[in-house]
């Protein structure tokens, strides 16, 4: 099933996108379809019209872990928007002090630039995409009640937040990803899994599902359990014969496992001394996937980001 959402509104004191649509079909002609009908008036058969409710509060930044990344995302957008462009480029001249390749390069999928299957490439070209994409969103009127991040992309919430200056955020998503990709990389694996957390801690105790641990945890009914990369690969042979739904997750490394306290040490000693002076002026909540609670100013240390990386995330 594909959704096609619309909105239009005004930019400013009144809600971007008051009047909404989704149109669903199974194809492009059924979307296609849909929003003719939408154009003129009539009622879309399996669409949703509505207006938004006066008084709903402001929305939430949402940005994701890897695994949401795609070959080619964001390069027509470099063109297209001048501030997206600008936002990498700013990006991008920081990043530059610890990476000899070009964030654009990697976009536009230049000859000679990196692969985005390597860690140490995926994880700093999506957050610059994320911040990028928060300016965009900012350029339009759009200014978040809270922001919220999913594992590494908790490190673009910090900088969007105020929290982390972008040469600290740059600094912690650069250098850590690195230690992974000469570490922990080739070692393991991840599973997304459509079970409750109780359940797969369940079939882990039980043995079941021995030698992974959960890494994630997503929503209501859907986890994401790492491990060594025999012991995912035979989890997901158990949920496939048990009509289980699972996904292997393209990384070849177990995050949010105890396979990251190989790296304990060596990332203190590259993340120390973070600069954590207060924000300066007004800065945006942010709700940690690691505590599971407000994050104050100061709190997001070296220390912090290796617990980021090592236990569960808590994005449920």
């Amino acid at each position: 099933m594909d959704v096609v959402g619309v909105g239009r509104g005004l930019v400013g004191s009144r809600a971007v996108f008051e009047h909404r649509a989704v149109v669903l079909g199974s194809d492009v002609e059924e979307l296609e379809a849909g929003l003719v009908g939408l154009v003129r008036g009539e009622a879309a058969g399996g669409g949703v019209v509505g207006r938004v409710r006066s008084g709903v509060g402001r929305p939430v930044f949402v940005f994701p872990g890897q695994g949401a990344q795609w070959v080619g995302m964001g390069a027509r957008l470099l063109d297209e928007s001048v501030v997206f462009a600008e936002g990498i480029a700013e990006c991008e001249r920081v990043l530059s002090g610890w990476v000899g390749w070009s964030v654009r390069g990697v976009l536009r999928q230049e000859v000679g630039a990196p692969s985005l299957e390597r860690v140490d490439v995926v994880q700093p070209v999506s957050f610059a995409v994320m911040v990028a994409l928060a300016g965009v969103w900012r350029s339009f009127g759009v200014e978040p009640a809270a922001v919220v991040g999913h594992s590494q992309g908790e490190v673009a919430a910090a900088y969007v937040a105020g929290l982390l200056s972008l040469e600290d955020a740059c600094r912690v998503v650069v250098l850590r990803s690195r230690l992974i990709g000469e570490r922990l990389a080739g070692r393991g694996g991840m599973l997304s899994v459509a079970v409750s957390r109780d359940e797969a801690v369940g079939r882990i105790e039980a043995g079941v599902w021995g030698g992974v641990e959960v890494a994630a945890v997503n929503g209501p009914g859907s986890v994401v359990v790492a491990g060594p990369a025999e012991a995912v690969e035979r989890v997901r042979g158990v949920c496939e014969e048990q009509g289980v739904r699972a996904r292997r997750i393209p990384v070849d490394y177990a995050s949010h496992t105890a396979q990251v306290e190989q790296i304990r040490t060596e990332l203190a000693e590259v993340l120390d001394g973070l600069t954590l002076a207060a924000p300066q002026g007004r800065w945006v909540p942010l709700l940690s996937t690691v505590t599971g609670q407000w994050v104050s100013p100061g709190e997001m240390d070296g220390g912090y980001w290796f617990r980021n990386l090592r236990q569960p995330v808590r994005f449920a």
